[in-house]
């Protein structure tokens, strides 16, 4: 019978490779590590609400490699069935990441109302820890069901909530979607100049996907 020690350890297992899949889009590795978890936890029940993160890390891990619809699955499935309460404070990220696997797969209708409680429930318990990603994946959600205007925003207020909570990842990330969209309004200059320079700020960790894409990125707009 595992004790709660237990169930905290691997609680807490789950959550430092999520942060893992999170800053550094290692999405092979973030499904691989959720799935030797569940197949712990059908061995030893990690606890419920170990069970429903890491199912909500294979979701969002399946959606990045492509296989949308089961990602999709798996992360309505796990938010279904997270305790309420205190768990509403993880919810903000995966809420934001099923939204934008909905957008991916053309399923439009249900995710602007997702990236909308994901806000709300930001704002509601002050959980600013994910807010620029949040705003950086409404920017990208809009790209798909709405216009580059109000995308434009959302990139360019990620940006201004990640220089001021000095993360740096996130920054870069938001700063690339912004670059992304400047280069189709044909105004190359400026997404090279602000790409440059959070790009020159990173002293290692070049391998990772996102300093890769930014590095293809600088090299189409130079």
């Amino acid at each position: 019978m595992p004790t709660a020690t237990h169930q905290a350890a691997a609680a807490q297992e789950i959550d430092r490779c999520d942060l893992l899949g999170r800053y550094c889009r290692l999405a092979l590795r973030q499904e691989k590590h959720a799935r030797h978890q569940l197949e712990r936890e059908a061995a030893v029940a990690l606890g419920e609400p170990a069970a429903a993160d890491a199912t909500l890390l294979r979701g969002v891990a399946l959606a990045e490699q492509g296989r949308t619809d089961e990602g999709i699955a798996q992360m309505r499935d796990a938010l279904a069935a997270m305790p309420s309460g205190g768990r509403e404070l993880g919810r903000t990220y995966y809420l934001a990441a099923l939204a934008m696997a909905y957008g991916k797969a053309g399923q439009t209708d249900e995710a602007p109302a997702l990236m909308a409680e994901a806000l709300a429930v930001a704002e509601r318990r002050d959980e600013r820890h994910w807010e620029a990603e949040i705003y950086r994946l409404k920017g990208e959600l809009l790209l798909e069901c709405a216009g580059s205007s109000e995308a434009e925003t959302c990139f360019r207020r990620a940006i201004e909530i990640a220089r001021r909570q000095s993360a740096k990842s996130l920054e870069l990330r938001a700063v690339m979607s912004l670059s992304r969209l400047l280069q189709k309004q044909a105004k190359k200059e400026e997404a090279q100049q602000m790409l440059a320079e959070i790009y020159g700020w990173f002293t290692e960790g070049f391998d990772t996907p996102d300093l890769k894409d930014a590095k293809a990125l600088l090299e189409e707009l130079s």
